[in-house]
């Protein structure tokens, strides 16, 4: 009832606008997420050893690292549109590389421009829901807008896995590609106003608001969000590289499809009841209650002898996900200007990019080395550096950040109080 009420406060072009940008998160995210439990399998199955099969999937982070920054530049000065056109362009293409390349070091290079997909998206989606949600209700619209994620996340492993053990992988891809194709369409009736018609009203702005990259990544209020999404970023990283392969070695009675099938219901869960309660009582508890879930996942995966404790760590990652993603983007939407905030995304989700990038190749050269519980419990002491990390720096001393964190403190970086 909640949703359909600030739904309604909501001006008809703001509904409208929210409404286009839905249906295509939703495209996006299915397109994305129906290679998640089935490429690297794929890449297993093309001959690829576990250092190759990291080096593929971290890859997917280069092409993310390399354009967040000028693509959060390019959608504060011109569209937040044409970035989202690129996303969702690059989300319809790039499947079929897959399925025209099987060979595994070129692709490398598919995964890399594939990467741009997300960071495209991710930047101009973020930064569309921020300028439409008033500020009084911003937790609440982005917990609500966020909920493309688990939504795609529950239909498109499921979807993916069933394809490729039914048909193979050539419907699979042309699958993917198919849905990146169908948000591409909708993304062409999405009213924006084009950046310079603005100009006169951020004119007033202090200088102060004026940033650059340099100093929105040398500022703690935006660093240290930046720096427990690296951390995070590691532990997903690992988890997206390596969940397939354990689950197919130890055959303990799930697939990955449903691992994460379950994580999008207990992901989309969670979404719904933080973005409000969250602009009551503050970001910092529930991203306190994030990072403790993520830890929590990890453990009972490295502890699973059946599918009861693999069902327990997908719940526990779904709430952890589905909390931190969106809370971050709020955090960091509070601490910004609306004229630099494509550039602030692009800074922070850098820090997860980073990290999924450096999770496979590293933990994948280590692979004849170590066991997989060996690896899930690497993951969850990521989870204890971030915690102790937020709880200890997130705001102006480790007094009010400790407050903060556990939801008795206002945010002391937050730029329109």
């Amino acid at each position: 009832m909640s949703i359909l009420t600030t739904f309604q406060r909501l001006n008809p072009e703001q509904q409208r606008s929210l409404l286009l940008l839905l249906g295509t998160g939703c495209f996006f995210w299915i397109s994305l997420t129906t290679l998640l439990p089935t490429l690297p399998t794929y890449l297993a199955d093309l001959g690829g050893t576990k250092a190759q099969i990291g080096l593929v999937m971290g890859s997917f982070a280069i092409g993310l690292l390399c354009s967040r920054t000028w693509l959060g530049h390019l959608a504060d000065t011109h569209s937040r549109k044409i970035v989202l056109y690129i996303g969702i362009l690059v989300a319809g293409i790039a499947p079929l590389g897959y399925l025209l390349i099987p060979s595994i070091f070129p692709l490398i290079a598919v995964r890399a421009v594939h990467g741009i997909s997300i960071a495209a998206f991710t930047t101009g989606y973020s930064a569309f829901v921020v300028d439409l949600s008033p500020a009084k209700y911003r937790g609440e619209l982005i917990g609500y807008m966020s909920l493309v994620a688990p939504i795609g996340m529950g239909i498109g492993p499921a979807l993916g896995g069933f394809l490729q053990e039914s048909y193979g992988y050539g419907p699979l891809f042309l699958t993917s590609a198919s849905f990146g194709f169908l948000g591409l369409l909708l993304v062409g009736w999405i009213p924006e106003t084009p950046r310079y018609h603005k100009a006169h009203q951020e004119a007033s702005l202090s200088v102060r608001s004026q940033r650059s990259f340099r100093e929105l990544l040398s500022t703690r209020s935006l660093m240290i969000p930046a720096l427990i999404l690296l951390l995070i970023g590691l532990l997903f990283g690992i988890l997206v590289t390596f969940l397939p392969l354990f689950l197919r070695e130890t055959n303990l009675g799930l697939s990955a499809g449903l691992f994460y099938t379950v994580a999008a219901i207990a992901s989309f869960s969670a979404r719904i009841l933080s973005g409000q309660a969250s602009d009551r009582y503050g970001r910092g508890l529930f991203i306190t209650g994030s990072l403790f879930c993520y830890f929590l996942s990890m453990i009972f995966l490295t502890q699973a002898k059946g599918p009861e404790g693999l069902l327990l760590a997908a719940i526990f990652e779904g709430i952890g996900g589905g909390i931190l993603i969106p809370m971050i983007i709020a955090l960091i939407s509070d601490r910004s200007f609306s004229q630099e905030r494509g550039r602030v995304y692009s800074v922070c989700l850098s820090g997860f990019d980073v990290g999924i990038a450096i999770a496979g190749p590293v933990i994948g050269s280590l692979g004849s080395f170590l066991s997989y519980p060996t690896i899930f419990t690497l993951s969850s002491s990521l989870a204890v550096i971030a915690i102790i990390l937020f709880m200890s720096q997130s705001n102006k001393s480790w007094k009010t950040s400790l407050s903060f964190a556990l939801g008795k403190e206002r945010d002391l970086y937050a730029v329109d109080g």
